[in-house]
């Protein structure tokens, strides 16, 4: 059983967040390994288990990127574990000039800037992964979600440079 399957919801990059965790609270009662306290060692264990793989899930489908790479694996790509570099010229060195970007914030004001400016360009992406996701344009959706990790990457450093401008 798959992931989608688990939640009963279809599985496609679109999905009601707030309607995944409903369901996956409710999941977690029905699955719960105190549920099964009084049952026999094997059914403890198995709790256990379903209770690990609902949770697992869970995590993979709320996030936008992790839910796209699941996507991918459902039809055969596996990007969890690729060591693919890009090849996309420009976007490589987009990349590299957010890094000097980064390294040349020294406010807050121009951190709020770098911050909304890599949103926006992070949404623009992510339209763009869905649109290859719905087209089952699998190589395309395979290059936006690269294309993700990194723009995740520097949201991490961006998150790193206001704890030293403010701490």
């Amino acid at each position: 059983m798959n992931h989608f399957e688990l939640f009963d919801m279809p599985a496609a990059f679109s999905l009601d967040a707030a309607e995944l965790q409903q369901r996956y609270r409710k999941l977690q009662q029905t699955l719960h390994p105190d549920r099964f306290a009084t049952g026999s060692e094997r059914e403890k264990l198995r709790a256990v288990q379903r209770t690990a793989q609902l949770n697992d899930a869970y995590q993979t489908l709320r996030s936008p990127l992790t839910r796209a790479e699941y996507l991918l694996e459902l039809r055969g790509i596996d990007l969890a574990h690729e060591q693919t570099t890009l090849q996309d010229p420009d976007f490589l060195m987009a990349q590299m000039e957010w890094r000097e970007r980064i390294e040349e914030i020294t406010d807050l004001e121009a951190l709020d800037s770098a911050y909304k400016d890599l949103q926006e360009q992070m949404n623009a992406l992510q339209g763009e992964l869905e649109q290859h996701l719905e087209a089952a344009a699998n190589e395309e959706a395979a290059i936006a979600i690269r294309k993700l990790k990194f723009m995740h990457k520097l949201h991490h450093e961006l998150e790193q440079t206001e704890e030293q401008i403010r701490y």
